[in-house]
């Protein structure tokens, strides 16, 4: 299934997405004229929650009364909200090799041409890329973001104030479900929920300047509406395979790169395992992959300008659509 979070005549609710992406079946409309209204359908947090008892009644539901029109509203007619308003938990890693060594080159391509540096931005772009640090070999790196940050498709996401240089980053993630610790990679797939697309919207200047202090990103992350998930969260089953997905970014229609999500250093289930060592996973957390090579203007040396358009496309999943604005003062 493909499981949407919307805005229906003023209130929340979780959707089946159906009829080639066009349409949303109302799961909780469904329940209720059933006679057994669910508070598992009251919210995607809920769903998850609910388990699987919880999806197969959606699914009977959908089979049941799926081609009753007024229990499915168009996709363009709703506002489509993030597919998870507010994880348990956000994570989001550096799994891609060929980002992880095109990063530093460009944050230190960035701080060049800050400070007017032809000669040092002449050398950077003459060496060779650096090999891959080891450290991404050993172990899956990874930071936790702000979960109160979180916007969904169609939303404009103001630029910080504080920043002059705005980044996309073509990511994809998990969705996470069923509460535990310890969990090994053999058994992590019992706990992915769903996937969805992940834009980690980034205000690199900052970043370039707080990650001197060798901690976590920071501002250079996390500023409202940065965090931008959805359209939708597709169930494991309807997925394909997710390490062969094709990926590809687009600035006002034009395409600026493409990836596959093949070649991760650490697979979702193996970060699962090493997240979960003496640490609980909770249902509703989201992790994410980090940017495919090439899924980001810090790689590419082309930022975005204010009011430019962000298409990001995951097959079997869909398209996560933003636009950015700069903001007064």
């Amino acid at each position: 299934m493909k499981l949407a979070t919307c805005r229906l005549n003023d209130k929340e609710r979780v959707a089946i997405v159906h009829h080639g992406d066009t349409s949303l079946f109302d799961i909780a409309a469904a329940s209720s004229r059933a006679g057994n209204a669910n508070p598992a359908f009251n919210s995607m947090i809920a769903l998850i929650d609910g388990g699987e008892a919880a999806l197969d009644q959606a699914r009977a539901l959908f089979e049941r009364y799926g081609r009753d029109a007024d229990l499915s509203t168009a996709v363009s007619g709703a506002e489509i909200l993030a597919p998870l308003p507010e994880p348990r938990q956000m994570r989001d890693g550096m799994s891609f090799p060929l980002h992880i060594r095109q990063s530093p080159r460009g944050q230190l391509k960035l701080k060049a041409r800050a400070e007017g540096n032809k000669a040092e931005l002449a050398r950077l772009e003459a060496e060779p890329l650096p090999e891959l640090p080891e450290i991404y070999r050993k172990q899956p790196i990874y930071y936790i973001t702000n979960r109160f940050s979180v916007k969904g498709t169609n939303t404009t996401v103001k630029w910080p104030r504080y920043s002059k240089v705005m980044d996309y980053e073509l990511e994809f993630g998990v969705v996470t479900k069923g509460k535990g610790a310890n969990i090994s990679a053999a058994r992590a797939r019992d706990h992915i929920f769903g996937y969805t697309i992940f834009n980690d919207f980034s205000a690199r200047d900052a970043q370039r300047v707080e990650m001197e202090g060798r901690l976590g990103p920071a501002k250079g992350k996390s500023f409202d509406g940065g965090n931008v998930l959805g359209p939708w969260i597709v169930t494991p089953d309807e997925i394909g395979d997710p390490y062969k997905l094709n990926m590809e970014v687009r600035v006002n229609g034009e395409v600026r790169s493409k990836g596959v999500s093949d070649g991760m250093l650490f697979s979702f289930e193996e970060i699962i395992q090493h997240v979960t060592q003496d640490e609980t996973l909770m249902p509703g957390e989201f992790i994410g992959s980090g940017t495919v090579g090439n899924g980001c203007g810090l790689e590419l040396g082309w930022f975005l300008e204010h009011g430019d358009e962000i298409e990001l496309e995951v097959q079997n999943i869909g398209v996560l659509k933003n636009r950015v604005e700069r903001q007064d003062g």
